[in-house]
C-alpha cells in the first residue's frame, strides 16, 4: 500500500464529514425543536459526563440534540467527550456541528484546529513508521505541514512539546560577562621617558 494515500484518506475523510454537516442545513431549519424533552437530557447526559460513564453521556448528549436541533450545547458537551476520549474524527464531526449553530465559538474551533492537527500527527506517525515518508510526495506533504505548524506555533513550541516532550530548549551558553571599563591612558605615555623628569 502507497503512504500518500494514508494521508489522502484521512483529509478526505475528515472533508466528507464537513460536507456531509454543512449539507444537512436544510434539515436543521425544516425541524421543529421538541424543546420540552431538551433540558431532562441535558441534566442525564451531563450527569453520567460528571461520574465517568462517557457512553451513556454521548447518548444523552444525542437525545437532547435531536429534542432541539437548533441548541450547539449538545455538540459542544459531546465534541469535548469525543476528544478527551481520543476519538479525534468524531470530535471533528460535532464540532462542525457547533459551528453551523454559532460560527464563533471559540471551543468548536479549538476542538477542530487541535483534533485536525492530531489526527495529521498520528497518520504521519504511522507512514513514519511503516517507512512511508520514504516517497518523496509523502515528504513533501509532511515538509508543508510541518512548515504550517512552525509558523503558526512558532519552532520552540513545536521542535519539543508533542507528546509531553522537554519543551523549549534553553541555551547552555554562559550569560556574557559585561565588558570592564576602558583603562584610563597614562600621564606620561612614552616609557622611555623618565618618570622623575630627569
Amino acid at each position: 500500500m502507497k503512504p500518500f494515500p494514508l494521508i489522502r484518506r484521512n483529509v478526505a475523510m475528515i472533508v466528507m464529514a464537513a460536507l456531509l454537516a454543512a449539507a444537512g442545513g436544510d434539515a436543521l431549519a425544516a425541524k421543529k425543536p421538541r424543546t420540552r424533552d431538551y433540558e431532562p437530557h441535558m441534566k442525564k447526559a451531563e450527569a453520567y459526563a460528571r461520574v465517568g460513564k462517557v457512553e451513556d453521556a454521548l447518548i444523552g448528549f444525542d437525545n437532547a440534540a435531536q429534542a432541539d436541533p437548533t441548541r450547539k450545547e449538545p455538540w459542544v458537551r459531546t465534541a469535548q467527550l469525543q476528544f478527551d476520549a481520543g476519538h479525534y474524527g468524531r470530535a471533528i464531526v460535532s464540532a462542525e456541528e457547533v459551528l453551523r449553530r454559532d460560527p464563533n465559538d471559540k471551543i468548536a474551533d479549538s476542538i477542530l484546529t487541535v483534533g485536525g492537527l492530531r489526527v495529521a500527527a498520528q497518520s504521519l506517525q504511522r507512514l513514519q513508521a511503516n517507512g512511508g515518508l520514504n516517497s518523496p510526495t509523502a515528504r513533501k506533504e509532511a515538509e508543508v505541514l510541518a512548515r504550517t505548524m512552525r509558523a503558526t506555533m512558532g519552532s520552540a513550541v513545536f521542535v519539543n512539546a508533542y507528546e509531553g516532550g522537554p519543551g523549549p530548549v534553553k541555551s547552555k551558553r554562559p550569560k556574557p560577562r559585561p565588558k570592564a571599563a576602558a583603562p584610563k591612558p597614562a600621564v606620561n605615555a612614552n616609557p622611555f621617558d623618565d618618570p622623575n623628569g630627569g
